[in-house]
């Protein structure tokens, strides 16, 4: 082992050994999160100057670090039109009053305590992104959440971010629990049984675990015990026929997730399809509806996306986790834990797609390994990192957008402090967990 290092250290890629484009693209990549940091100007112009001056220095003459059509591809279209069909469907569904009704019903089974009101947010939105994409279970959470903290007065903050981090971590230990999950599961032939046996436990031991911790940063501020009013939900309700229709599309949505994409679907293609479905039932102006979705999330995921293409066409990223992964040699136990912290805390900063997308043929080009061990320290890896910065990936930017919409500004620090300590947290726990089901100790 100490060999296998040293040998690392020596062959290690140092800034002089990196090729010009590969230091831009990291200069650029570090000056798009320091603006959006520092809000100089809006996260979605920030993402959108780092975008331009990806394309400007890689397509340059004297780098070609890619092609035009190249290019093109850095942005998942999928992605976005996938967040397009369900931002239509949630508008719609809450124009219809859908959502009071169920935060109504909500608010009356908690009785006005706000810690019963605040784990039941936590498993829900948990439970919620087992089966739907990390987006489109927040834009759902995110609606309930904006109606329930408005009846009670209570600060929407604590459980916005309680509920951006359960979704992240819902999902973990199923193979359409996220993007990421299904890459991996593809390029390792781990099916849906397989996925939930080697992590299942692991899954449901972190959800106590998490809101647990949640819960103890939050206390001082989910707010006192209320008196309810006696009210009756349906009154919430001026639409019945348009209510109904609502819940029909959202069920049908699920449905469609669940069983097209075993016929080669995307559910791209089943969320646009709805959404379509919901505009021609609604009766509503289209127009009206473009204009109530959050097109600066759009922009900044295409931005961002772009910028990390860019990192990946140049290489670098291949070229740290290669580096990293030959320094444990064949140690399972090194190589699991390796592959779960590189990948947790580079999900951090970087799409945990990308990070997915790397590791994938490294893992599977190892020779002499504990593979379940360490394909499920990346698929954990991949996962828990995904909620640690306001540029981990979709799911905190749709929080902070919908938070926004609320007139409210949470700040870079805080959502960070949070997703910081629950990452670490759960990074730990999941390395003992790592080490028993695995036998890594051995």
């Amino acid at each position: 082992m100490q060999t296998d290092l040293s040998k690392w250290l020596t062959k290690r890629k140092t800034v002089n050994d990196m090729e010009p484009v590969q230091i831009i693209f990291i200069l650029i990549y570090i000056l798009t999160i320091l603006i959006s940091a520092t809000k100089i100007v809006p996260m979605s112009v920030a993402a959108m100057i780092g975008a331009l001056l990806t394309a400007l220095f890689g397509l340059m003459p004297s780098y070609e670090a890619f092609t035009y059509n190249e290019a093109l591809g850095f942005i998942d279209m999928r992605l976005i039109f996938l967040l397009l069909g369900i931002m239509i469907v949630v508008e719609v569904a809450e124009r219809s009053g859908l959502f009071r009704f169920g935060a109504l019903y909500a608010v009356k089974i908690s009785r006005g305590n706000p810690s019963i009101l605040f784990v039941s947010v936590c498993v829900i939105a948990a439970a919620v992104s087992v089966f739907l994409s990390d987006p489109t279970a927040m834009l759902l959470i995110a609606a309930a959440m904006a109606t329930i903290t408005k009846l009670l007065r209570y600060d929407p903050v604590p459980y916005f971010i309680s509920a951006m981090i359960m979704i992240n971590l819902g999902g973990t230990s199923t193979l359409i629990g996220s993007v990421s999950n299904m890459i991996i599961g593809v390029d390792a032939g781990i099916g849906f049984t397989e996925f939930v046996g080697y992590l299942g436990v692991c899954e449901i031991a972190l959800w106590a675990l998490t809101i647990f911790v949640l819960y103890m940063l939050f206390k001082s501020r989910l707010g006192e015990k209320k008196e309810l009013p006696k009210y009756d939900p349906w009154e919430s309700v001026e639409d019945k026929k348009l209510f109904y229709r609502s819940i029909f599309i959202l069920i049908l949505l699920v449905v469609l997730f669940l069983t097209l994409e075993t016929f080669g679907i995307g559910i791209e293609a089943v969320a646009l399809g709805c959404a379509i479905l919901a505009l021609a039932l609604s009766g509503a102006d289209p127009a009206e509806i473009f204009k109530k979705l959050d097109w600066e999330t759009i922009f900044f995921i295409a931005g961002f996306m772009f910028v990390v293409g860019g990192l990946e066409s140049s290489g670098i990223l291949k070229d740290l986790s290669t580096q990293l992964f030959q320094a444990v040699g064949t140690s399972d136990l090194g190589a699991s834990m390796t592959t779960l912290w590189f990948s947790g805390l580079a999900s951090s900063m970087i799409s945990n797609i990308a990070i997915a997308l790397t590791f994938t043929p490294i893992i599977r080009g190892a020779q002499g390994l504990n593979s379940p061990a360490v394909w499920s320290a990346l698929i954990l890896g991949t996962n828990l990192g995904g909620a640690t910065t306001p540029l981990s990936g979709a799911v905190t930017m749709m929080a902070i957008g919908a938070l926004k919409r609320e007139g409210i500004s949470v700040s870079f620090t805080e959502i960070t402090k949070v997703g910081v300590i629950t990452s670490l947290v759960q990074l730990g726990f999941a390395s003992l967990y790592l080490i028993v089901r695995f036998s890594l100790w051995m």
